[in-house]
């Protein structure tokens, strides 16, 4: 062998030094996780998913060892923490928790985003379910699904319901009932839950969609009377409703819920440990009582689950919105 050869052959085993050297993973310099790890919420401070963060945060913190440092970064329907999270390093240090607005309705309805939500974030576990319920005022005549979608069918968007706005949770909702019923209605937006819930306790409008949390302590006071659980299985704050796809409309269901994910390209072995100490924190009976306290349901539903049910979700909803002419603000 020349000494030319070998020379050049140091060279390339230098260099490819170098790059593995640059590029190797975090875990592989030391067991992960050997620091603080921060949680990004895009979301303000003590909204629904800050509450399941913060619920949340101290148990994984025991499981895993290290500090959970709870990042607020609210704004643009959840898009700036959302692009922080899809930009930062892959490793296992910097992690998303979010509702559906970040990983199915924004890819769905937004067409430029400034990230790829399907490619550039790792799905790792669902936690949560937050039930959305149909409700009406008190001083309406409907006492039965089947009473008002029979008044809807008769008036064509005489009905009218409340929304946070076009292409939020309660309008895809209110979209998705109104088709699978074969009905029309109007949807009236409003800034939040509170303002639309008195417009529809008051008799401004005739049916709000909101989640549990929100409306259970008006249905309790006889000010709204609820029809139906929007999503997929009944709630445990009012378990005496039945859901939508019980009443024949299974085509109506829709769930907001809340994940976790990583950025893409993180390590799959951290990905697979941060999947298994989500489930195993899911199954301690305090969380679970705390999250029931906020009108959540608690799951654990892993990675590959969880992806497929964000892929479908926007598939259904681009085209709802393709048929509805909805159009995210």
């Amino acid at each position: 062998m020349s000494l030319a050869i070998s020379r050049r052959r140091f060279g390339l085993l230098l260099s490819a030094s170098a790059v593995l050297g640059t590029h190797a993973p975090a875990f592989a310099q030391g067991a992960w996780p050997d620091r603080p790890i921060r949680l990004v919420v895009p979301f303000p401070p003590g909204g629904g998913t800050d509450l399941v963060a913060r619920a949340m945060g101290q148990t994984l913190s025991e499981h895993l060892g290290q500090p959970i440092v709870i990042d607020n970064k609210p704004g643009a329907s959840t898009i700036i923490g959302t692009d922080a999270v899809a930009k930062a390093a892959p490793d296992g240090y910097t992690l998303l928790l979010s509702g559906s607005t970040s990983f199915s309705v924004n890819p769905a309805l937004r067409a430029k985003l400034p990230y790829d939500t399907v490619r550039d974030l790792a799905p790792i576990a669902i936690v949560a379910r937050t039930p959305l319920v149909l409700v009406v005022g008190k001083g309406t005549p409907w006492q039965s699904l089947p009473e008002l979608i029979a008044a809807a069918r008769a008036k064509p968007k005489s009905i009218r319901y409340a929304t946070f706005g076009s292409g939020s949770g309660p309008h895809l909702a209110g979209e998705l009932f109104a088709m699978a019923a074969g009905i029309q209605l109007q949807d009236i937006p409003y800034k939040g839950s509170s303002q639309g819930a008195m417009a529809v306790i008051g008799g401004e409008i005739e049916i709000g969609i909101d989640t549990v949390a929100s409306v259970a302590p008006h249905v309790r006071s006889g000010k709204l009377r609820a029809l139906g659980i929007v999503g997929a299985t009944r709630s445990s704050m009012l378990p005496e409703v039945r859901t939508l796809a019980e009443q024949g409309l299974p085509d109506a269901t829709f769930d907001a819920w809340y994940g976790f994910a990583a950025p893409a390209r993180t390590p799959a072995p951290v990905i697979d440990k941060l999947a298994r100490t989500v489930v195993a924190t899911m199954g301690n009976p305090a969380l679970q009582a705390q999250l029931r306290t906020q009108g959540m349901e608690p799951v654990a539903i892993g990675a590959a689950a969880f992806r497929a049910q964000m892929e479908g979700e926007i598939s259904r909803y681009r085209a709802l919105a393709h048929r509805a002419g909805i159009a995210a603000e």
